[in-house]
């Protein structure tokens, strides 16, 4: 008998019973969050109903009307390229980390850290700035109101009244807060389209304030892109979304064209006058005739808007947070979790404090120069992390065996254009002598370089879990489909059998229950007087060929296919593993 054999006749025979699997991410609330909720997430996270208004402001201050709607356009194809790269992770894994769990799967280390130092400045900028401005909305609802909100102890009491909502919101549960953010966003959205298509044109012509930059068609690029940035953050929920390989990728694939077509419209009323009535209110109130009835509404539509993006984007930044704890790149406290909420609550703290403390500086001290730098930093920030993503996809694929011309082509030109408009951004403001965002730009790009060396100095072990995702845990690929009875000896007997072939994780019907438990007691009499104690489905993975597979690389093999008939081929599929490996079966 072959060593193979003896192997196999063991399995068979072995008592010990094997530890569970678990994965890293197991902490948080895992498969919870359905389709339209991952959508909600992460289409509110780009905040469309204010870069609606935002856009067209841009597009007619700059007096970029063509050149402005091409920009938006050619910024919705290069985004929706971007996020066919992430998609090559998304359908392949599921982490909180997001993009910086993808990266290290392509580039390593070093760029993994970039990217997470990237996305966290990305998304704590963008809640800096989205609170601000939401807080602003509402001191300027409120003076309509007759409350006038002057001083710096109500302005700050303000602020703090308004993150300990969002804190509260998100502590809550991960559905809590995308119900929170569905409700607001939505409303915004209705109100800005709305206004779009019946406001005409001709009622209204946009008074444009004059430009302090001559770079226009660079501050136009910029406010398209980022005006889509935020397309990704579904990818940091991959462990709670309950199908997230089919979930997440569809939500990066779609929230970019549905964004990029609110955009498009925005551009074109821009360019038809449509927009003009709310330029004016966004930009002078009623000082134009503007009704205060709509500037009210606008104030009202775009605070919404904010605050729901700054809530996402803190959603966000709390998941990357707590993967950096789950990986010891940070302390293990940010990886805590609330027990009931299953949410990381420490984490979120951190955030939100964090994006308190810079949106009421800011209300505070007004906004002056450093807030346009931290505008400029923060979309730099959200370049730097695409591109590599892209680069990262194309060697990821390369390296298991699955590279495509499609990837290859997305990539080169995600990456290429933006290698230029990062080039054209550090240009611009280096010849106008503005060197914050230019340096900010550079320290991102040398942080994980920086960051690496710290970690291989003081916890060298911390850099052997970066990049920690949502690994299958024995609960959910076992028992497959199945029945839990006792028999008349009173022992526990796991009737169970792959009946269905779908992606419903729903519970048993009735037709498989009784099918499966007829074919049971045809094989089994004794069954007949058993008795139903629980049941339970769950899914067993298959490749989309529906075929055993067995691919090596140095230092990884992996031997998928065992979906059905596992026990039958699992002999056939060891041979053919020991021969793809060189490994001689007396080893085995």
């Amino acid at each position: 008998m072959s060593a193979l054999t003896e192997a196999i006749a063991r399995s068979f025979t072995t008592r010990e019973k094997q530890p569970p699997a678990r994965s890293p991410l197991r902490a948080l609330g895992r498969r919870q969050l359905s389709g339209a909720e991952v959508l909600v997430q992460s289409v509110a996270t780009t905040a469309p109903a204010v870069s609606m208004v935002v856009l067209p402001v841009t597009m007619l201050t700059h007096g970029r009307l063509l050149s402005g709607m091409i920009t938006i356009i050619a910024a919705t194809v290069l985004v929706t390229l971007i996020a066919f790269c992430v998609s090559q992770f998304t359908r392949r894994m599921a982490a909180s980390g997001g993009l910086h769990s993808f990266v290290f799967r392509g580039l390593g280390t070093r760029a993994a850290l970039t990217t997470g130092i990237a996305m966290l400045v990305k998304y704590v900028g963008s809640a800096v700035m989205t609170l601000y401005h939401g807080g602003q909305a509402a001191i300027a609802l409120l003076g309509f109101a007759g409350v006038h909100v002057d001083k710096t102890f109500h302005v700050i009491a303000l602020y703090l009244g308004i993150a300990l909502l969002i804190l509260g919101a998100l502590v809550r549960g991960v559905r809590f807060a995308a119900l929170a953010i569905l409700v607001v966003e939505s409303c915004s959205l209705l109100f800005i389209v709305g206004l779009m298509i019946l406001g005409g044109s001709g009622s209204q012509q946009a008074q444009i304030v004059p430009p302090t930059s001559g770079h226009g068609l660079l501050l136009t690029a910029l406010a398209a892109v980022f005006a889509l940035a935020g397309f990704e953050s579904a990818a940091f929920f991959g462990p709670e979304a309950r199908r997230p390989l089919v979930t997440v990728t569809r939500t990066v694939l779609l929230t970019p064209i549905i964004c990029g077509s609110l955009f498009i419209f925005a551009g074109w009323a821009a360019w038809s006058g449509r927009s003009d009535t709310l330029v004016n209110a966004y930009l002078h109130g009623t000082a134009t005739g503007v009704s205060p009835g709509v500037v009210i509404a606008l104030n009202v539509g775009l605070g919404c808007s904010w605050l729901a993006s700054s809530m996402a984007s803190s959603n966000a930044a709390s998941r990357l947070v707590y993967s950096f704890g789950v990986e010891r790149l940070l302390p293990r406290r940010f990886a805590s979790v609330h027990s009931a909420f299953r949410t990381p609550y420490f984490a979120l703290t951190t955030v939100v404090c964090t994006v308190l403390l810079g949106g009421g500086t800011f209300a505070v001290l007004g906004r002056g120069e450093i807030f346009d730098d931290v505008r400029l930093t923060v979309r730099g920030a959200v370049i730097v992390a695409y591109a590599l993503t892209a680069i990262a996809s194309v060697v990821f694929l390369t390296r298991i065996g699955e590279h495509t011309p499609g990837v290859l082509a997305a990539a080169s030109c995600g990456s290429g254009a933006g290698a230029i408009v990062l080039g054209y951004l550090v240009y611009a403001n280096t010849i106008d002598h503005a060197y914050v965002a230019p340096i900010a730009v550079l320290v991102i790009l040398t942080s994980g370089t920086l960051w690496q060396f710290y970690l291989r100095r003081r916890s060298p072990k911390s850099l052997l879990h970066v990049g920690a995702f949502d690994s299958p845990e024995t609960e959910d690929v076992l028992p497959g489909a199945g029945v839990f009875a006792t028999d008349a000896a009173g022992n526990i007997v796991l009737v169970g059998a792959s009946e269905i072939e779908s992606e419903d994780r729903s519970p048993v019907s009735v037709r498989s229950t009784v099918e499966l438990l007829a074919a049971a007691h045809s094989v089994l009499p004794g069954l007949a007087e058993a008795r139903i104690i629980h049941s339970e489905t769950n899914l067993r993975p298959a490749l989309p060929s529906n075929l055993p597979e067995v691919h090596a690389e140095p230092g990884l093999a992996r031997i998928n296919g065992l979906f059905r008939h596992g026990w039958l081929i699992a002999p056939a599929l060891a041979e053919r593993a020991l021969v793809t490996l060189q490994i001689p079966e007396t080893s085995a």
